[in-house]
C-alpha cells in the first residue's frame, strides 16, 4: 500500500463521514468530527483490506470499497448515537 492509497482513503473517508450525516434523518447525536474520523479509519481498513485482497493500486473497486464501508459504519455509528437502552427486557 502507497502513501497516496492511504492519502486518498483518509480523504474518502472524510468526505463520507461529512455526508453521512445527511442520510440519517433527524438531528444527530454525533459530533461532525467523530462521524469524519470514524469514516477516514473505516476507509482506511476498507483500503487494507482491498490491497490484501489482490487490488493493487488505484482502482474503482477499491474506492468503491472503501467509500462504501466507510458509509456503512458512518450510519451505524450516528443511527445507534444517542438511543436509550430499555431495562424492560
Amino acid at each position: 500500500m502507497t502513501i497516496a492509497g492511504i492519502a486518498a482513503a483518509l480523504v474518502v473517508g472524510l468526505v463520507v463521514g461529512a455526508v453521512g450525516r445527511l442520510v440519517v434523518p433527524g438531528r444527530p447525536a454525533v459530533p461532525l468530527w467523530l462521524t469524519m474520523t470514524i469514516g477516514a479509519v473505516i476507509a482506511l481498513l476498507g483500503a487494507i483490506s482491498a490491497w490484501l485482497a489482490g487490488l493493487r493500486g488505484f482502482s474503482l473497486l477499491g474506492l468503491v470499497a472503501q467509500a462504501g464501508l466507510a458509509a456503512v459504519g458512518v450510519v451505524i455509528v450516528v443511527a445507534t448515537a444517542g438511543k436509550e437502552r430499555s431495562d424492560s427486557l
